[in-house]
């Protein structure tokens, strides 16, 4: 029964995988191989999830921590040039032209940053943002002012 359970919630959840991979990986192999790891990691910690918060609020904390992990152990990180990185081909459907420029802004971002503005442009609240990426409220709230900022600047450069 917790499989089909942890099956149902997963599908029923996976555009937020989907998201997140397409902020962190270029290529289709390592999309598959974070997905994987991604669906992995979630059921080996199914058993402790309390429902204390939604489910996919709970996705999205395992998303974000196995995809920094995943870039940390099997990525070098490069320098950015003063050029956008082309826009990583999109899962399940195709972006608005000001949406693929956004992505690619996104992408200019840390990993910690990338995570953070993604869960506010989901809607989630400050409260929400902070447990998820495992920092104090106050702290959520600056961090998305200096990231807002970041993305100003990196959209009105071209």
């Amino acid at each position: 029964m917790q499989q089909k359970e942890f099956l149902k919630n997963v599908t029923d959840n996976r555009g937020i995988i989907y998201k997140i991979i397409n902020l962190y990986v270029d290529e289709e192999e390592d999309r598959k191989d974070l997905y994987q790891e991604i669906v992995y990691q979630a059921w080996k910690s199914f058993g402790n999830f309390k429902a204390e918060s939604l489910f996919s609020t709970w996705l999205y904390k395992i998303s974000l921590n196995v995809s920094i992990t995943y870039l940390s152990k099997h990525h070098k990180r490069t320098k950015l040039k003063n050029e956008f990185p082309e826009a990583p081909p999109v899962v399940h459907k195709e972006l608005s032209e000001r949406a693929e420029v956004m992505y690619r802004a996104i992408r200019t971002l840390n990993e910690t940053d990338r995570g953070i503005i993604m869960l506010h442009l989901e809607g989630y609240d400050n409260a929400e943002i902070s447990e998820i990426a495992g920092i104090s409220k106050s702290n959520t709230g600056v961090k998305l002012h200096r990231i807002k900022q970041q993305l100003i600047q990196i959209l009105t450069q071209k």
